[in-house]
């Protein structure tokens, strides 16, 4: 696949077929965007799992912050990676050495591994690199243009209003 470029309907069909997301590098900090990424899922109605060694045993956002992705309670759909690219690289190896992988590798913004994208592809497992899920969202769903972003997607969809605040979504229904 060309990882430079991703057609709007993978990353959609990624999104909405994703329940289950492993955050590996969450942070306790709210200023972290690995904190306000965590937070964003949540309320989008996403399972997150934070995953940071430093922080194993405590609470983010409520999660449980397991210490690696073999400690997981059940598997998960996707593996968003929070880790430099270098770092991405062991990520992959242990997602892939889980009983059941993830169905996606997720890299975030900056976060580029080639080779450890095409270890997973070769595995069956797709593969997004230096992209935000929270931003994907966002632009896919037409939120990013509340804040005056061009989501190059146009919709009539009403925002749906949910405990006072608006939110959209990228389901179909």
């Amino acid at each position: 696949m060309n990882h430079d470029s991703y057609p709007d309907a993978y990353i959609r069909g990624i999104l909405t077929s994703t329940r289950t997301i492993a955050l590996v590098g969450a942070s306790a900090n709210p200023a972290r965007t690995s904190y306000i990424v965590l937070k964003y899922l949540i309320g989008r109605n996403f399972t997150l799992f934070p995953i940071n060694p430093g922080l194993a045993g405590q609470n983010i956002l409520g999660r449980p912050v397991h210490a690696r992705l073999a400690d997981l309670p059940e598997p998960v759909d996707m593996v968003d990676v929070f880790r430099n690219s270098e770092a991405a690289g062991a990520v992959v190896d242990e997602a892939l050495r889980l009983a059941q992988p993830p169905k996606t590798i997720w890299m975030q913004l900056s976060v580029r591994n080639d080779a450890a994208a095409a270890q997973a592809e070769a595995r069956g497992v797709q593969v997004v690199m230096n992209r935000c899920p929270k931003i994907e969202w966002g632009r896919l769903s037409g939120e990013i243009g509340w804040g005056g972003v061009n989501s190059r997607i146009l919709s009539s969809k009403r925002p749906q209003m949910l405990t006072g605040f608006q939110k959209l979504t990228i389901h179909d229904d």
